[in-house]
């Protein structure tokens, strides 16, 4: 494990600028578990996630030569900000190499610290190849995201501010990406507590950190492709994975279906915006892959830069997936008057159209017919099985769109 003075460093050199974020009783996800289940907020974290205590640590630890020379970082987003921030603070000269497809909401945050972002890969692994080799090229100093005792430390000042509001917590989850967060909280927490258990939890699209815990050796991935992009890391690192092996008690994974009904409903029922990465631990619970039962939870809520696009997509599946929004295409003969009748229908329903196509000119329509494409918020699955028996009554050919 890391050594703790390393953590208890880390806190006193980080306490002016991070926040100890909340630690708050989730009632609905308690209610569902049977077991109290507390939510760890780092989503509302200085910069949006978690990565800003490690960041923070490290850089305010660099030599004044380090400083001097410049900073560069490989991130997905958010050790991105969080170093971004940093030398903001401390007026360093930045690069941050990002992914291509990094969200534009995470390059803009980089940005508006000072820093200069380059897009470069197609994933973190290609970024974090090409950053190396950046550092080295232009003398400046490379801040790793996770391969780093000072960056690990700074995220194990999260476990002590978890026992520090909970002191008989029995289980604690944490996302997994490199493994410098799960590294950090479980030294800190074995240290003060060998019996709370420590349950990572990885993308299954980013499998590489589980099949190394399981194997007790590194093992990488031929790719990644996961909606949680914070912790989408295609290879396993040395490093963090002798402290995971020694201080980590199970790894599970979880999918992106799963990910997407955590983040929906972590923003229907708690009122969190949180990304796919901070989700995946309320995504163990939503899918019963943990027995929890009458113990008290942690859970991490590592970040919330989630991408617009990509919150407004999963809101839209979920609609669809929870019966309140119905996606129709239906034909019609094309003549005045067929439209007005099916509205009609709808109303009668009480069926709220919401968006609404008209096509006549499909080659797979038959000559003098339309094809309506037409979406209802609706109220139930009852709901809707009442608006397809409407349209059968009046003997209306639809199918439905998923």
């Amino acid at each position: 494990m890391l050594k703790f003075n390393l953590i208890e460093e880390a806190r006193e050199r980080i306490k002016d600028i991070v926040v100890k974020t909340p630690l708050s009783l989730a009632p609905n996800l308690s209610l569902l578990s049977e077991a109290k289940i507390y939510l760890k907020k780092d989503n509302l974290q200085l910069t949006g996630a978690f990565k800003l205590r490690g960041a923070f640590n490290k850089i305010a630890s660099l030599s004044e030569a380090d400083r001097k020379r410049g900073i560069t970082a490989a991130s997905a987003g958010n050790h991105a900000q969080g170093v971004a921030f940093s030398a903001n603070h401390f007026n360093i000269p930045a690069t941050i190499i990002m992914p291509e497809a990094t969200p534009l909401t995470k390059v803009n945050g980089v940005k508006d610290y000072g820093s200069e972002v380059i897009l470069k890969g197609s994933n973190y692994d290609e970024a974090y190849a090409y950053a190396v080799k950046y550092a080295k090229e232009n003398n400046l100093a490379f801040i790793h995201p996770f391969a780093d005792n000072e960056i690990i430390a700074g995220q194990g000042t999260i476990g002590l501010e978890i026992l520090e509001d909970i002191e008989d917590i029995d289980i604690v989850i944490v996302p997994v990406g490199g493994g410098g967060l799960i590294s950090g909280i479980s030294s800190a927490i074995k240290h003060k507590n060998p019996k709370v258990k420590i349950i990572g939890v990885t993308a299954k699209g980013a499998p590489a950190m589980k099949e190394s815990f399981i194997a007790k050796k590194p093992i990488d991935s031929l790719n990644v492709r996961t909606i949680a992009d914070g912790i989408a890391v295609r290879d396993t690192s040395e490093f963090t994975l002798k402290y995971i092996l020694e201080s980590v008690d199970d790894i599970i994974e979880v999918c992106d279906e799963e990910i997407a009904n955590a983040i929906l409903f972590l923003l229907e029922k708690q009122k969190l915006v949180v990304e796919g990465a901070g989700a995946v631990g309320v995504a163990t619970i939503l899918h019963n892959k943990i027995d929890v039962k009458d113990k008290k939870v942690a859970i991490l809520l590592s970040g919330g830069n989630i991408d617009v696009t990509m919150l407004s997509i999963i809101i839209e599946k979920g609609l669809l997936k929870s019966f309140r929004k119905m996606k129709l295409q239906v034909t019609l003969i094309d003549k005045p008057g067929a439209l007005t009748e099916l509205t009609e229908i709808l109303r009668d329903c009480g069926a709220n159209i919401v968006q609404i196509g008209y096509d006549r000119t499909s080659t797979s329509l038959a000559y003098g017919d339309a094809n309506v494409t037409i979406a209802v918020e609706t109220k139930g699955e009852s709901h809707q099985d009442e608006v397809r028996t409407k349209l059968k009554a009046y003997k209306l050919k639809f199918k439905e769109i998923n």
